[in-house]
Formats: C-alpha cells, structure tokens, sequence
C-alpha cells in the first residue's frame, strides 16, 4: 500500500525502483549528490534505463535520502568515538559537508531546521570532548581544520561560539590556530 492506494504493476514498480535508488543514495560515499544524479540519469535517461518520469513526491524520496545520507557522513565526523576509525574525516570534512548540505538544501528550498539543531548540539559535544580528552592526556587533538572553518561554521548553524568550552583556540594546530 501506498497511502490510502495499493499499488499495482507499474506502480508498485515504480515505487520499488525508487526505493533501489533510495537505498543506492543513502549508501553512497562522501558525496550523496552525484549518487542523486546517477538515479536521475538511470531512473529516466539511461538506455538500459526505465525511463521514467518522475512525479513531485518521486523526487522528494530521493532528495530527502540525499539529505540524510549528509545527516549521516556529518554526524561521523562529529562523534567522538570514530576518531580513530578508518571511516573519521575530521572536523575539515564536516565543515565540507555541512556546506554542500547547506548549498544542496537552499538550491531545492528544503527546510533543515532540525538537522542544523542536530548538527550543533553534536558539534558542541565533539569539542567538549575532544578539549576534555586532550586537556587530560588521553589522546593528541584532531582537529583538522583552521579555527576560522570552525567560526564559519558556527555561524552557519546559528550558535554563538560562547556556548564552547573555555580554551577551545588550543585544540587547533599552531599553524590553524586563531593566533597564526
């Protein structure tokens, strides 16, 4: 069923290649955008494609799996436990994410009020552990990125950078650093 319709033939079709691309999206890499346009390419251009056309609701599924696929790759990078797995890109990769997100969600006039309160409240807590871990010896920072990434950032998300723990400046590389 698909709302209040069972869906027969072509559009319990339909609604299953969407979900492959679906799924496809939200298992891509680093960048769910390209996995978005080769589900558009496959799903209505393709030669070995279904060529279909893609209705409003078609088109929310597979932009709504780019969003959450960011959601994702963002909220790795800002938990404290993957800093030492293969899959962590730092606080660098998170602020390039958070920009395509950003630029993604704009360009398609998606609301992400949510997701950018989601990011923040992790944001915060990455860097209250990462000064607390680092402060008391138990591992070197990783902090990847310059301080000024990290003010953009902040204020891309709408937090005042005072909600930070005291001695923030000092996780960052001396060559990143506010000072350098």
């Amino acid at each position: 069923m698909h709302g209040n319709v069972p869906l027969t033939g072509n559009a319990l079709e339909k609604s299953e290649l969407i979900e492959d691309e679906v799924f496809s999206i939200l298992k891509a890499g680093e960048i769910p955008e390209v996995a978005l346009h080769e589900s558009l390419y496959h799903l209505t251009q393709a030669q070995d494609g279904p060529g279909m056309e893609l209705e409003p609701e078609d088109m929310e599924r597979l932009t709504d799996a780019v969003i959450s696929c960011y959601r994702r790759i963002i909220l790795r990078d800002l938990n404290p436990e993957n800093r030492d797995r293969r899959s962590y890109r730092g606080l660098a990769r998170c602020v390039v994410n958070v920009r395509r997100l950003l630029s993604f969600a704009a360009r398609g006039g998606k609301e992400i009020t949510g997701l950018d309160q989601e990011i923040a409240h992790a944001l915060i807590g990455f860097l209250t552990r990462e000064l607390d871990d680092v402060t008391n010896g138990r591992r070197k920072s990783s902090i990847n990125c310059p301080y000024d990434e990290l003010l953009w950032l902040v204020g891309a998300l709408g937090i005042s950078p005072d909600v930070f723990p005291h001695g923030i400046e000092s996780l960052f590389p001396p060559s990143l650093s506010p000072e350098a």
